[in-house]
Order: C-alpha cells, then structure tokens, then sequence
C-alpha cells in the first residue's frame, strides 16, 4: 500500500505576500487558488505576463510601497498612506516629495543607523571577549608549561 504524499498548499494571500504583489489586483484565479511550493517556485522563476506586469506597475502593497519610498511601513501609516500605490504614484512622490516623506526619510535613516551602530558594537564586543579569553588560555598554557 503505498500513499502518495499530498503537496503542501498555502492561502492566495500567503503566496501574494511571498511574491510582492497586492492579492486583490491578481487575477480571480490566483486570488481563489491553493497555491502549492512548486507553483509558488514557478511563479518565481518563470513568472507569468500579468506577475510581470504587476510587479512593474502595480498597484503595490503596503510593504512593497514602503521600500520603494525609503520609509517603514508605519511611516506610511503615520502620513495616513494606507491604500495601494502604483510605481507611477511612488514615482512622483519620489520626484516631489511631500514633507511627511522627506521626515520619514531622515527617520528610517537614523534608525539604520542606529541599527548598524548597535550590531558594529555587538561585533566588537564579542572580539573583545573572544582576545580577553584567548589570553586567558595562553596564559594558563603558559603557567602550566
């Protein structure tokens, strides 16, 4: 008796978000499907004309969004920013930014770096502590020869 495995599946939303695109400007197929690993795989390295064409000119969801403008996603939900953008609109918010944009701008960048300052100093940390043990044991190797 042998058993076929079934495929793993997942929700239309979970493939959408995995591919970048916004579910609701998919086509109804795509939107009602069970999306397995292999299709998700397929999308992604052979992506059908409307995936192209949406990735490209979207309406893009939110996080998409947020890259593409340089802030976080609660940026845009502090400027009040919650539908659904086009590369078109992204663009001219990049081309004449809004003062909300330019403050979110500054603000993800400071958080940047901020990030790379506490991991800069996590890493110097632990060589700190990796010379200071290494001492130690050249020490005691040298006490016990």
């Amino acid at each position: 008796m042998t058993s076929e495995k079934k495929p793993q599946t997942m929700k239309s939303a979970t493939a959408a978000q995995k591919l970048g695109i916004l579910l609701e400007a998919a086509p109804a197929t795509f939107q009602t499907a069970e999306i397995t690993r292999t299709e998700l795989a397929e999308f992604t390295a052979n992506p059908p004309a409307w995936l192209t064409t949406l990735r490209a000119d979207g309406p893009h969801p939110r996080q998409v969004v947020a890259a593409k403008l340089g802030v976080s996603i609660s940026g845009l939900a502090r400027a009040g920013v919650d539908a659904p953008l086009t590369t078109v609109e992204i663009k001219e918010l990049l081309q004449a930014p809004p003062a909300w944009l330019i403050t979110e701008r500054a603000t993800q960048a400071e958080v940047r770096a901020e990030q790379i300052r506490v991991k800069d100093a996590k890493i110097e940390k632990a060589a700190k502590k990796e010379r200071a043990d290494r001492g130690a044991a050249q020490r005691a190797a040298h006490r016990s020869a």
